[in-house]
C-alpha cells in the first residue's frame, strides 16, 4: 500500500476547538498509509468571483497545498444545522473558478464534534451534500459523529478509550476507503 496525502480541514477557528483536538486525535491514530496535514482555512477571503482576474494569494496557496493531496478529511462542528461558513469559505474558494476545483475525484470522509448531544449530526450530512456536488467520493461508513464532545478531553487528551479505538476503526476505514479510489 502507498502511502497517500490526506487534506484535513477543520471547520473551527476557535482556540480551544474541540474539533482541532479531534483532528489531531484522528492524525495521531491514523495508519501509516496516511499522511494527514491540516491546512488552515482561517485567512483565506470571503469568495467573491469578481477577484478571480486576480486571485487573492490566500486563494492561490490554499488551493495550491490542496490540489496535490489524495484525500480529504473534514472534521466540522455545527452551526444552525450547517457548516461553519469559514468551512463553506473554503469549499466555494476551492471549488471555483468552475471546471478547476482542487477537490474533484478526491475520496473524503466527515467527521463532526459538539458539546450537545447529536454531534453536529446536522452538518456533517449537509456537508455530504455539498461532497456530491464536488465530486467527492465521501465514505459511507463508519460514519462519525460524536456528542458530549466536552467531557470527553482534559485540555488536549483525549480520555476516552473507547473514543480512541472508534477513532481509530474510522481511520482504518478512511484508508482503505482511499486505498480504494483511483490515485489523483
Amino acid at each position: 500500500m502507498s502511502t497517500r496525502n490526506i487534506a484535513v480541514l477543520v471547520g473551527s477557528l476557535r482556540k480551544d476547538s474541540f474539533n482541532r483536538k479531534l483532528a489531531n486525535t484522528l492524525i495521531e491514530v491514523a495508519p501509516a498509509t496516511l499522511k494527514l496535514e491540516i491546512i488552515e482555512i482561517g485567512a483565506l477571503q470571503l469568495y467573491n468571483p469578481d477577484l478571480e482576474s486576480a486571485p487573492p494569494a490566500e486563494w492561490i496557496a490554499f488551493r495550491d497545498r490542496v490540489r496535490p493531496t489524495d484525500g480529504l478529511l473534514f472534521v466540522t462542528p455545527e452551526y444552525n444545522r450547517s457548516v461553519p461558513g469559514v468551512l463553506k469559505n473554503a469549499i466555494d474558494v476551492g471549488s471555483r473558478p468552475y471546471g478547476k476545483s482542487v477537490f474533484q475525484k478526491k475520496p473524503g470522509a466527515v467527521a463532526s464534534c459538539s458539546p450537545g448531544a447529536m454531534g453536529a449530526f446536522g452538518a456533517n450530512h449537509h456537508l455530504r451534500q455539498s461532497l456530491v456536488f464536488l465530486d467527492v467520493p465521501a465514505m459511507p461508513q463508519p460514519e462519525l459523529y460524536i456528542g458530549g464532545i466536552d467531557k470527553l478531553y482534559e485540555g488536549n487528551k483525549l480520555t476516552s478509550d473507547s473514543l480512541r479505538a472508534l477513532l481509530t476503526k474510522f481511520m482504518n476505514s478512511f484508508a482503505s476507503w482511499v486505498q480504494l479510489q483511483p490515485e489523483s
